[in-house]
């Protein structure tokens, strides 16, 4: 405790110099916590917006399909296996696709797409484009048919224009189907904007003259937490020849994204703390040139060399973490509160979206990334107090009493 005094009282003697590197500890961890919590809240919502407007948390499709995207590689008795899918403990919802690639045509010009034949009541219960609406309705009226804004401005379209799909069908000939404009929707992906379009599966059923094959079955589990434990209880309840993948799996840049931003974030916190190494280093080697007589004196009365170096040392522990809780805390509360107000940033809304980034981020701070912090600040400390500790340690108590500072 009394070498915990000491430390303390040495911080203060040239209190300029301290509250200099207080300050610039302080200012620096409060606006890297911030930056690291809006590129946290970035990457979480890239995963969140791709599992909600596409990918589900979990997809079944046939072996074959994943390999050649085929019309006749459909699953079978897709009824059942819904009824399997919805009877698990951790489904929340599951909604039955047709997926069929094709053409889309208006009176203008072309566009290869994806046609997604849907159950609209189902639908909305495992994607978010119902609520990506901003034309029009969500399948009011008969023959109606949901595309993307970007679709929609490349095809020249407005609501109740109308527009042709064509596709090959099971047979190999071509099929053709008028369908008019019902409603446009803009998600936070202009990609996927741009390629897919909805229309009911039974009317889709109508152009094909067959029941709509089943390619693809979505799943929401009721928690994120459970995706693992439905796959795996799925996987021993249905038939193998079906793959039973998780949005990981599905969609690995998705992944990626969710496995590197925690390197990412500790490595910017890094870059931060190797630049404040410098001023704490600095400042400690003032502070030892400036007491070489006092050191001189503790070390001819017997003070060992060790303890000396080991006050050093706490010197740059306190002076790093009295600026550092400072910060953290400033940086925590300006984080929570944006976290809860989120930040508009509609005015770059066409470079988000080409990445499929939300204009609403709300920035976040893992819990994990206060303890990593922690660890790099007491690393940063000791690395910083080694030079000017050395130095005092080396000091010849003779010399450095006759010493003139």
């Amino acid at each position: 405790m009394m070498m915990i005094i000491l430390a303390w009282k040495n911080i203060w003697r040239n209190r300029k110099r301290s509250l200099i590197i207080f300050g610039a500890t302080a200012i620096g961890l409060s606006a890297g916590l911030f930056t690291v919590g809006m590129m946290t809240g970035m990457y979480d919502s890239m995963i969140s917006s791709g599992i909600n407007r596409e990918v589900g948390d979990l997809q079944i499709h046939t072996r074959a399909y994943v390999r050649d995207r085929l019309i006749t590689q459909s699953l079978s008795a897709p009824d059942s296996l819904l009824r399997t899918i919805q009877s698990q403990a951790g489904v929340r919802s599951a909604a039955a696709h047709t997926m069929i690639e094709g053409m889309a045509s208006s009176a203008t010009t072309a566009s290869g797409i994806m046609i997604f034949g849907i159950d609209p009541i189902d639908e909305k219960e495992i994607s978010s484009v119902a609520a990506s609406v901003v034309e029009g309705t969500y399948f009011d009226r008969p023959n109606g048919i949901l595309i993307g804004k970007k679709l929609a401005d490349k095809l020249k379209l407005k609501l109740r224009s109308r527009i042709v799909l064509s596709f090959a069908g099971s047979d190999g000939n071509i099929v053709y189907g008028g369908f008019r404009v019902a409603g446009i929707f803009r998600t936070e992906s202009t990609q996927f904007d741009g390629i897919n379009v909805f229309v009911h599966r039974d009317e889709l059923s109508e152009l094909i003259g067959a029941i709509a094959p089943i390619h693809q079955i979505v799943i929401r589990t009721r928690s994120s937490s459970l995706v693992d434990s439905v796959q795996a209880a799925l996987r021993t309840t249905i038939d193998s020849s079906v793959i039973v993948e998780t949005w990981k799996e599905i969609a690995p840049e998705l992944k990626l994204t969710a496995d590197s931003s925690d390197i990412v974030n500790a490595v910017f916190l890094g870059i931060i703390l190797f630049a404040l190494l410098f001023g704490l280093t600095n400042t400690l080697l003032m502070s030892v040139l400036d007491r070489t007589r006092d050191f001189g004196v503790l070390l001819a009365i017997g003070m060992y060399r060790r303890r000396l170096f080991s006050m050093i040392v706490l010197e740059s522990l306190l002076l790093s973490f009295s600026g550092g809780i400072v910060g953290v805390v400033f940086g925590w509360i300006v984080t929570g509160y944006f976290n809860v107000q989120g930040i508009d940033l509609s005015a770059v809304s066409t470079g988000l979206s080409a990445y499929g980034i939300p204009t609403m981020l709300y920035p976040i701070v893992k819990p994990s990334t206060y303890v990593v912090l922690a660890v790099m600040m007491t690393a940063t400390s000791i690395i910083a107090a080694l030079y000017p500790a050395i130095r005092a340690v080396r000091l010849k108590p003779v010399q450095a009493i006759r010493s003139i500072t």
